[in-house]
């Protein structure tokens, strides 16, 4: 059974109940996935998959993010990952265009990553639990947003099972003919 990975940068936990919501689908669908932010991953030692999310603040990544993908090079390189973003807080096409856009910037400073799916989802925004520098005004006067469609979550996360699979069968298929 694969042991997938759910690593995740997230600043006020919207990334991370995602990531939650993804391990579950992969669970049941039966590979052995966990959700865990990227800060308390010390090493990837039996990991087969790893999909990877990251909270876009004021179009950027978070920086434990990067540092996950710098600390992780070597292993993220040889194993199948999937990538999603979470940032959007309008619900418009170009919204999560810029998103997107945003998303692949950063993905840019690590051109060795080659993702299985990259994705973006809408985000949260609860301006009751901003802290500084976000609990600014006009982020205050946003008030509440949740743009996460949990049912495309979900599809996207199914559709990760064959990916992922097919990405560590063939993984395992070029390592034995390199033996």
């Amino acid at each position: 059974m694969a042991k997938v990975l759910v690593a995740y940068a997230s600043k006020y936990g919207s990334t991370g109940e995602v990531a939650d919501a993804i391990a579950t689908t992969l669970r049941n669908r039966g590979l052995d996935a966990v959700a865990q932010p990227v800060e308390s991953v010390n090493d990837l030692e039996g990991v087969s998959a790893v999909v990877f999310g990251v909270a876009l603040y004021f179009f950027r990544w978070r920086g434990s993010a990067h540092k996950f993908l710098k600390r992780h090079h070597r292993t993220l390189e040889r194993i199948p990952v999937a990538v999603f973003g979470m940032g959007p807080l309008e619900d418009s096409p170009d919204q999560y265009t810029g998103a997107r856009g945003h998303l692949d910037k950063g993905l840019e400073k690590h051109a060795w990553l080659e993702p299985v799916s990259v994705t973006v989802f809408g985000g949260r925004l609860a301006p009751e639990h901003l802290r500084f520098p976000d609990n600014n005004p006009a982020m205050r006067q946003m008030g509440a947003v949740d743009l996460r469609d949990w049912d495309e979550i979900g599809k996207w996360a199914e559709s990760l099972v064959e990916k992922l699979d097919d990405a560590v069968q063939g993984k395992h298929a070029i390592e034995a003919q390199v033996r």
